[in-house]
């Protein structure tokens, strides 16, 4: 049996055309990893412009490029689009209707709204859709990553095909409907980019970098530092779609803004009683835990059975976890290494704020944590529960934010940029986002490759750590 399935994948590979539509990071990684694993016609294509200098760097692949999406849509069985969101309309109009008769047309962006309004206005009424989604970005490993499959106009044989081709990713499938996508992505994204894109705007007005001003010399402060630079150093688009065209997303990112200004208000006018309160309710309402609890078995989440709430394992253990990746290091160092020095005490407005920001719109961050998570929020959640576990870590936050002025001047920073990332979204202004994101992004390039690296290997120490 294993035989005959391995000969019918041999003699699939060989006849199966796949085609990708855009040459980006992502349209890249697929189009390398189905090559890799011996998929024999790999038909590729971006822009017109840029023909003759793809067709120069894949001239020795057994990639195929062709000159425009045309070439690849009238030839492939399958043709993935791996556009921007906000260019899906335009390009699906332009190749759609030139797609082989029968072939399945999948589409990678990250909202799936406009996509699926492009497919169904204009892709002709005998080929199948079915959308993926990869909910990482180019530079993570897929294994065991979510893979987003949405089998919306296809019969089983179809998407039984499109399992055995995206097989090589060896990704975790996730089988969702356009809509639930776009919330599932939206409650596990939208908060958590804003999150990063403000830390980050806030550093560069201020000018610093986060971890040479002795502010932020580990444990919470190396993820935050971390991400917003894996983040920053992605391209502008990959965050832009999702926000501006997923209106749960608008939403997400307006609330989060009110509770950074909401919880700034208090800090400034020191009513730390009134501040205190806030933080215990959204603690309870998005983690479970009651005001004098230590959780420390992790967050209580609601389960389908009658004994009531269960315990999570908590996702981040300790801060010489975190320790060992702090980027003033220069690299990620052994545990036997001297511990970095210990955080002064912090308001971590930005965990407040999104905490708040769940409680407030009654998303449970857990519901879709094993459903389709990114990695970037699995981390994220994992700070925010790290320091809501302990009662004490949370009124130690609450004090330094009404008592030690060290970083008002970085929250005053933060709360502007999260209130001015609100706006470009709710304004839908793509090019405001563009500007936004790469001013800061330049005042950090510098330091992105080290970052990168760092990391890269942070990510996998935490994902082991899970697998324990």
């Amino acid at each position: 049996m294993a035989a005959a399935s391995s000969s019918a994948l041999a003699e699939e590979q060989a006849r199966i055309e796949i085609g990708i539509i855009g040459m980006g990071d992502m349209g890249r990684l697929y189009a390398q990893r189905f090559a890799d694993a011996g998929w024999q016609h790999v038909n590729v294509c971006d822009r017109e412009e840029n023909y003759a200098k793809l067709a120069e760097e894949f001239k020795d692949s057994p990639l195929t490029v062709w000159r425009d999406g045309h070439y690849v849509s009238r030839r492939s069985d399958l043709i993935i689009y791996s556009v921007e969101a906000a260019y899906i309309d335009a390009v699906v109009g332009l190749y759609g209707p030139s797609t082989k008769q029968g072939a399945i047309v999948s589409g990678q962006t990250s909202v799936k709204a406009p996509e699926r309004a492009a497919f169904d206005k204009h892709l002709p009424d005998d080929v199948h859709i079915i959308s993926c989604h990869s909910m990482h970005g180019p530079r993570v490993d897929p294994t065991d990553q979510p893979l987003v499959l949405i089998q919306y106009r296809a019969p089983d044989e179809k998407m039984r095909l499109v399992e055995r081709i995206m097989a090589c990713f060896k990704s975790r499938f996730v089988y969702l409907s356009y809509e639930d996508h776009d919330t599932v992505t939206a409650n596990t994204q939208a908060c958590t980019h804003a999150a990063f894109l403000s830390m980050g705007t806030a550093w560069r007005c201020s000018e610093a970098y986060p971890w040479e001003t002795g502010l932020y010399p580990g444990g919470i402060e190396t993820v935050k530092i971390n991400i917003m630079l894996r983040i920053y150093a992605a391209k502008w688009h990959v965050y832009a779609g999702l926000a501006l065209l997923n209106p749960a997303a608008r939403t997400q990112v307006q609330q989060y803004a009110d509770s950074a200004t909401a919880m700034f208000k208090l800090m400034v006018a020191e009513r730390e009683e009134a501040l205190l309160q806030r933080v215990f309710e959204a603690r309870r309402g998005v983690f479970g835990w009651a005001d004098d609890e230590e959780g420390a078995g992790g967050a209580r989440t609601r389960g389908d059975d009658a004994e009531g709430p269960r315990e999570r394992k908590p996702i981040l253990m300790s801060d010489r976890l975190l320790d060992r990746f702090h980027l003033v290091a220069r690299k990620a160092v052994g545990e036997d290494s001297a511990p970095a020095p210990a955080p002064p005490p912090n308001s971590h407005l930005a965990l407040l704020a999104i905490v708040d920001c769940w409680h407030l719109l009654r998303i449970d961050p857990y519901a879709h944590l094993d459903l389709a998570a990114t990695p970037i929020f699995r981390l994220w959640i994992g700070v925010c529960e790290y320091l809501f576990r302990s009662p004490a870590r949370v009124r130690a936050s609450v004090r330094a934010a009404i008592h030690d002025h060290d970083f008002r001047a970085d929250d005053t920073e933060f709360v502007v940029a999260a209130r001015g990332w609100a706006q470009a979204v709710r304004f839908g202004n793509f090019e405001l986002y563009q500007w936004r994101f790469e001013s800061t992004s330049a005042f950090f390039a510098p330091r992105f490759d080290e970052a990168a690296v760092i990391g890269a290997e942070m990510l996998k120490a935490v994902a082991a750590l899970e697998q324990q």
